[in-house]
């Protein structure tokens, strides 16, 4: 049975008091403000005119899967090869949903690996400018 907007905002407001996150004073004005904003998305979802949600990019990546933004499906990272399946490359995937160029398109346990093992390594000092430079300092 589908609760009525009246009934939706009055458990939410109840839920907020029961958490703490509102005063019993701030009831009345956020009943209203509540009830306003979901009068609101009724009259838009009734007239098909619902935009889509906004997509935090933040939610996709957790400590061990990232999830693809187009598809839904779940990887330890997002390659290349299953961006193209998409018509995307790394940079428009990131460009498109607001995603910084320095965020890796991975799972943050495989970062952390990669982290550990570049700091291990350490690739800089095998570079050539820093061979040459490493040189002309003795």
């Amino acid at each position: 049975m589908s609760q009525t907007i009246l009934e939706m905002t009055t458990d939410l407001v109840i839920a907020q008091i029961h958490v703490k996150s509102l005063l019993p004073e701030g009831m009345r004005r956020a009943l209203q403000q509540t009830y306003v904003g979901l009068m609101e998305l009724k009259t838009r979802e009734q007239k098909g005119a619902m935009p889509p949600a906004p997509i935090d990019w933040r939610t996709s990546i957790t400590r061990h899967a990232i999830i693809c933004l187009e598809c839904g499906a779940a990887y330890k990272q997002l390659s290349s090869r299953h961006l193209r399946q998409h018509e995307l490359d790394g940079r428009s995937y990131r460009a498109k949903y607001g995603i910084p160029r320095s965020q890796p398109l991975t799972a943050r346990s495989v970062t952390a690996v990669r982290k550990m093992i570049a700091q291990r390594v350490r690739p800089w000092e095998k570079a050539p400018t820093f061979v040459k430079a490493q040189r002309e300092r003795k």
